[in-house]
């Protein structure tokens, strides 16, 4: 017990309400991104957009506000197409990319909601910078012979770098650099269909001096830092586009398993054009294959091996050279037969004194060398006048032969075998045997008795059968017979396995595992090969897939508080069949109540009158037939709801001592009259990284209004330790549902804290990296920037800025903001001091607080030079029931280059921050900065005559009354 209540420092508080609307909004969503876009050179948008260089690692925020906390999602749209990953969601506040490239330049949305309103939506264009590696290419054109003086020659040099923003090119010949009308003999142009894409260079009557090294440059401006990049080409009397042969047949046929080589060479072009194969359009070469310079080697080639193949030469000089050889892998495959009866009789039988006819058919490759023989009973077969033996034009593909039976005759009854082979071997034959007797006859199909019609469970395995007789005996092919003509109708007609169609060589479709979408008409059909070449037999069988009822809910829960009444309903969706339906509710195992369904009615109910604690549980709906039962299921509990966390508390965070800190926890109660009244709250902490949980109940006076802000204060906690804060709300029935939010300690917070500082004046001259507890705002378009003049990099703004701290140090830290590219005229950048908080020193039983308000005096040091100044304004804003912001001082326009000082009172009455306000003007020089910021107590002293405002000063409090107020003191005071 003792280490119990030794732990109880941890937790101090107070609980507050906000009745009313409460404190309830809709989402709100701003985006802002961490570090510095690029500076480039300036441009109007009439859109945010943030620029990167491709390869750098892009980090965005979502800031929202809004109660319940929103849900935020990232979504992305890219420049002109969808992006990667389709339609990219991360559902995060921070969107982080790690190197990114070019194709992740685009249009990202943040979407935040929380159920209240519409969703709130915000985006911004993420500009991707890059320059690639230019190329060049060289297009020669030859004239006409000219009355035979003159013979003219012209060279274009074309410059392509794919870049944005857009590139620029320079051409150099040698060290000389070509500029358009330097040369008479040079035109340098852009072609209008490729403007900012392409530079072209234009030699007119080609001369010895131009022969020579082009270098062309291509450059971005030194934009986000990327570097200019180069291409250069040596131009002589031999420069020459390629030309290329192939040492190979064509087409080169090929036994499989067999090595293949492929061969080009190049037998011209200047530079010496680099080789590659590819094949037609686009498809990956062998997986096996290996591309050494112009030789393609293919091992152990497979039938999927075949088809053309292209050598492709390239120099950059004129168009590429290419030329194509094809690949055949020798092989047979499919070998198939089919027996017609004589044609000029309607009966489909084999008769003696009739004529038949056998045909046999194989795919073969290459289809030239497909050659075919008959045997009779084993022996060879020779074509003759009443056996006759014909084939098709070995152009045609598949390749069938046909052996004609003139009058058969009994003598001729016996085994015909048709053999397929390629004519120059290394491939194993075919061979295809067909009975011709008096028990060949042709197909016939049926259904066995009483397997026509099949009912089936869902799950079931079901096996559908067609009985077929003959000889020879064909295969049977399976198919889905369409209910309607409609599109829809003709997707559901597939077969179980997505297929159109399937074979079967028993006559026998099995589907497993049945399902309700596979209820229909199936058709079996005798094919047209290996059999009889007659009209297909075919017959019908109607499968019925019956299922169990589908139900909604599922599952739901149910709060309620005792003694109220409620009723639960579960609604039929479907089912079949959907006669004969019962219905079943139960409390657990307790029967409650039975029934069946009307034709008219498609739901259930169970009615509650007065619920008492032997009616928590779970309560089940079962709704039956022939197949089975589908279920609902109601879970009635009487716990509460979650805590929503509260996280637009402003100025959450403050500090006691240099080594604690203390947090303003915060939150609202989820439907708080959902349930009995919320007795107390057990509160839990744990600091990040270590397992103990320390926890302490919280009681609770009366009942909790919906949107009520409830408020409990948390001293001591470690600087600069994380905790996990976890909130369970307590009823009669027990513990609810809790909720858990993680505190972090930030120095350079917008949430930082009151400072309490016991001194006789606050100084920041921003020499130390935490800003004496200044943080950006991050509602506003950009940020303030921590600089010394001995690192400020002026390169893209001269003429504005400090060249040192006030105090003429070089080394000395100011803040300032940075006006160039991406920044538009009117953007602003915000700095917040700590917050102070006021507290007169009254002693518990006072009943009245001081009644005038404090007079301070704020002071600093600023700095406006440049031609596109802007505006600097000072803001005090308050925090009391609302926040205001009221302006105590502005400044616009160039002040020369030089640190002036500015001093204004402010009469603060309530918690407040100073807020330093920095407007970009409407260029680049317009840099402001800020530098040795104090306040002191009393009025100012001999103000600067740029002091433009100044409330009226009351009465003079000490400066402890900036003080943090302690958790303890204010509980003492409310007793």
């Amino acid at each position: 017990m003792g280490l119990v209540f030794g732990l109880l420092w941890l937790f101090t508080g107070f609980l507050q309400g906000v009745h009313g609307q409460g404190v309830y909004a809709p989402p709100t969503v701003r985006i802002v991104h961490s570090g510095q876009a690029c500076n480039v050179e300036e441009e109007r948008y009439s859109e945010r957009v943030y620029t990167i260089r491709e390869g750098e690692t892009l980090e965005l925020q979502c800031l929202v506000t809004g109660h319940p906390r929103p849900q935020v999602r990232w979504t992305k749209t890219a420049g002109g197409a969808s992006d990667r990953q389709g339609d990219s969601s991360l559902h995060n506040e921070t969107l982080r990319i790690e190197t990114i490239s070019r194709h992740q330049g685009g249009r990202y949305y943040c979407k935040a909601e929380n159920g209240l309103g519409s969703p709130a939506i915000r985006s911004i264009r993420v500009d991707v910078y890059y320059l690639d590696d230019p190329v060049i290419t060289v297009h020669q054109s030859v004239g006409e012979a000219k009355e035979q003086f003159y013979f003219e020659r012209t060279v274009f040099l074309r410059c392509v770098a794919n870049s944005n923003p857009p590139v620029h090119y320079t051409w150099r010949r040698g060290r000389e650099v070509l500029t358009q009308g330097s040369d008479s003999g040079v035109e340098i142009y852009e072609p209008f269909f490729t403007q900012g894409e392409t530079k072209i260079l234009k030699l007119k009557n080609l001369r010895p001096q131009d022969y020579a090294d082009y270098t062309c440059v291509s450059s971005v401006r030194n934009v986000c830092g990327i570097a200019d990049k180069s291409a250069l080409f040596g131009l002589n009397n031999r420069t020459a586009p390629p030309s290329i042969k192939l040492l190979l047949d064509d087409p080169l046929v090929v036994n499989p398993g067999e090595t293949v080589t492929l061969v080009c060479v190049a037998s011209g072009g200047d530079p010496p054009p680099a080789l590659t194969w590819v094949k037609p359009g686009g498809e990956e070469l062998p997986k096996r294959s290996v591309i050494n310079g112009g030789t393609l080697t293919v091992p152990a080639v497979t039938v999927e091996d075949s088809g053309a193949y292209s050598c492709v030469a390239s120099n950059n000089v004129g168009n590429p050279a290419k030329k194509s050889t094809t690949i055949l892998v020798r092989g047979l495959r499919k070998g198939r037969f089919w027996i017609t009866p004589d044609p000029y009789h309607n009966d489909d039988n084999i008769q003696i004194g009739r004529e038949v006819k056998i045909s046999c058919q194989v795919e073969a490759t290459p289809p030239e060398e497909l050659q075919f023989s008959w045997l009779k009973n084993g022996r060879p077969l020779r074509s003759s006048e009443r056996m006759v033996i014909t084939h098709t034009d070995t152009d045609v593909s598949p390749g069938t032969t046909n052996l004609d039976i003139i009058d058969l005759k009994f003598t001729d009854f016996g085994t015909y075998t048709c053999v397929a082979s390629l004519r120059n071997g290394g491939i194993p034959e075919i061979s295809i045997d067909v009975n011709i007797s008096s028990t060949t006859v042709p197909p016939e199909l049926t259904v066995p008795r009483g397997r026509s019609h099949l009912i089936a469970q869902e799950g079931d395995t079901v096996d559908l059968q067609c009985l077929v007789s003959g000889k020879p005996k064909p295969i049977i092919l399976w198919s889905r017979v369409e209910e309607s003509g409609t599109a829809a109708a003709a997707a559901a007609a597939l077969m179980p396995d997505g297929s159109a169609q399937t074979e079967s060589y028993d006559g026998v479709l099995r589907i497993s595992n049945v399902t309700r979408g596979m209820s229909g008409t199936y058709r079996c059909q005798t094919s047209q090969y290996n059999g009889f070449n007659v009209k297909p037999r075919e017959a019908l069988i109607q499968l019925v897939v019956q299922f169990p009822p589908t139900v909604e809910p599922v599952y739901t829960e149910i709060r309620q508080a005792l003694g109220r009444a409620f009723s639960l309903t579960c609604r039929l969706l479907r089912a079949h069949p959907a006669r004969l339906l019962r219905y079943e509710w139960k409390l657990g195992s307790r029967l409650l109540t039975v029934g069946q369904f009307s034709d008219q009615k498609d739901d259930t109910s169970y009615h509650v009158r007065a619920l008492n604690r032997e009616g928590y549980g779970e309560y089940t709906c079962d709704i039956t037939n022939e197949a089975g039962a589908g279920r609902c299921t109601f879970l009635v509990t009487g716990k509460a709801y979650a805590p929503e966390f509260y996280y637009d508390t402003y100025s959450a965070l403050w500090q006691n001592r240099p080594r604690v800190y203390g947090f303003k926890l915060q939150w609202t109660q989820m439907e708080p009259n959902a349930v009995d009244r919320i007795l107390a709250y057990r509160l839990g902490i744990r600091q990040m990284g270590q397992s103990r949980w320390w926890e302490q109940e919280i009681p609770m006076e009366g009942s909790i209004q919906k949107g009520e802000l409830l408020t409990y204060n948390l001293t001591e906690l470690v600087k600069p330790e994380s905790y996990l804060v976890r909130l369970t709300p307590i009823t009669r029935y027990g513990e609810g549902d809790a909720t858990e939010r993680i505190i972090t300690y930030s120095g350079t917070s917008s949430q930082t804290s009151p400072v309490n500082p016991h001194l006789r004046e606050f100084q920041c001259g921003f020499e130390d990296e935490a800003l004496c507890l200044f943080s950006q705002d991050k509602t506003d378009e950009f940020d303030w920037t921590r600089h010394s003049a001995a690192t400020r990099d002026t390169k893209y703004t001269p003429n504005t800025g400090p060249s040192s701290d006030h105090t003429g140090s070089k080394q000395g830290f100011y803040m300032y903001i940075e006006t160039s590219r991406p920044r538009l005229e009117g953007d602003k950048a915000r700095l917040l001091s700590p917050t102070f908080n006021m507290n007169s020193r009254t002693s518990s039983s006072t009943s009245s607080a001081v009644s005038n308000s404090p007079t301070y005096c704020f002071a600093f040091f600023y700095h406006m030079y440049g031609k596109h100044i802007g505006a600097l304004n000072v803001f005090l804003r308050q925090k009391g029931q609302t926040v205001t912001d009221t302006s105590v001082w502005s400044l616009t326009g160039n002040q020369g280059d030089r640190w002036r000082q500015a001093k204004v009172n402010i009469h603060p009455t309530a918690a407040f921050q100073m807020v330093m306000e920095g407007v970009r003007g409407s260029g680049i020089e317009g840099d402001i900065a800020i530098d040795d910021v104090t306040i002191e107590e009393g009025e100012c002293k001999d103000p600067p005559p740029n002091n433009l405002r100044s409330l009226a000063p009351p009465s003079s409090p000490h400066i402890w009354q900036l003080c943090i107020t302690l958790s303890l003191a204010l509980i003492g005071q409310q007793r």
